[in-house]
C-alpha cells in the first residue's frame, strides 16, 4: 500500500471515530419536577450551580458523567464553555461543604444517571438519548426536544 493510501485510510478512520464519539444527549428530569423546558442560559446556570432552587421550591441537583469522559466533551464545550479542568474545579467548589446534598453529582454510567434523576426530586441530568426510559421526563432546551434540528445537545 502506498503512503497516500495509508494516509487516506487513516483520515477515514479518524473521521469515523470522531463522528462515533459525537453522541446525541438529552436533558432529563425527575418526573415530579415542574420544569419541562429551559433556555440554554438557564441550563448553564443549573450546570454551574448558580441556580439552587426550582420555581416550585425543590432544591436543584444536576447529575452528569465526569467532565473528563469522552461522552461529555461536546456538553462541556457547548454548555460550560470552559476547559474541562475548570469544570472539574467548579464542581468541587460548588459541592464544597455539601456532602449530604451536592449541587452537582457525578456518576459513571448513563443507567446510574437515569436512576439517580428518577429517584431524587429536583434532579435533572444530561444523558445519551438512547438511555432514556419512562422513569424520567425529557426537558426541552430552547423550545426544542432531542433529535430536533437546532437542539443544543445534538452530537453532529
Amino acid at each position: 500500500m502506498s503512503y497516500r493510501g495509508v494516509v487516506s485510510v487513516l483520515i477515514v478512520v479518524v473521521a469515523w471515530v470522531s463522528g462515533a464519539a459525537a453522541r446525541d444527549l438529552a436533558l432529563v428530569s425527575n418526573k415530579t419536577n415542574a420544569v419541562s423546558a429551559v433556555t440554554a442560559a438557564d441550563l448553564a446556570k443549573v450546570c454551574k450551580a448558580q441556580t439552587s432552587k426550582w420555581p416550585d421550591g425543590k432544591p436543584v441537583l444536576f447529575v452528569m458523567r465526569p467532565p473528563s469522559s469522552p461522552e461529555m466533551k461536546m456538553f462541556v464545550e457547548r454548555v460550560y464553555a470552559m476547559p474541562e479542568k475548570e469544570v472539574s474545579d467548579l464542581i468541587a467548589s460548588a459541592n464544597h461543604g455539601r456532602t449530604n446534598h451536592p449541587a452537582i453529582m457525578l456518576v459513571n454510567t448513563d443507567e446510574e444517571l437515569v436512576n439517580k434523576v428518577a429517584s431524587i426530586p429536583g434532579a435533572v441530568g444530561v444523558v445519551d438519548v438512547y438511555a432514556i426510559n419512562s422513569s424520567v421526563a425529557v426537558v426541552k432546551i430552547g423550545g426544542k426536544l432531542p433529535l430536533e434540528p437546532g437542539y443544543l445537545l445534538h452530537g453532529n
